[in-house]
């Protein structure tokens, strides 16, 4: 119980939560969900994960979602306001945006800046 206490404060500290939460358009309970989705994916005892399908070494998991900050927080929860789809399984859907956060959110970005200056 110690460890996973000690990976949430780490978690809350690597997104700076204190501040998210002072954010008036957080949605706090949203902002908790994923919290305590990292929390328990990264105090997994499985040896491998599956994300979108695919099976990755839980440390390689774990080491991503302890790489996550409050943009990338925000990115996934934005996204999630954005999505208009049905999600037949939202944990399986919020770990793919979480581990995939890393290596998408620049390209995302560069997108946008991309279709405002020339779209």
């Amino acid at each position: 119980m110690r460890e996973r206490e000690s990976y949430r404060e780490l978690i809350l500290e690597n997104i700076e939560y204190d501040i998210l939460v002072q954010n008036e358009c957080m949605d706090r309970d949203r902002l908790d969900e994923l919290v305590e989705l990292m929390v328990d994916t990264v105090c997994s005892r499985r040896e491998a994960i599956r994300i979108a399908g695919d099976d990755y070494p839980a440390e390689v998991v774990k080491s991503r979602f302890l790489k996550l900050n409050n943009s990338h927080i925000e990115y996934v929860l934005d996204r999630m306001r954005e999505n208009t789809t049905y999600v037949s399984n939202i944990k399986k859907y919020l770990l793919a945006a979480l581990y995939n956060t890393l290596a998408t959110i620049d390209s995302y970005y560069a997108s946008l800046v991309n279709h405002d200056l020339y779209g």
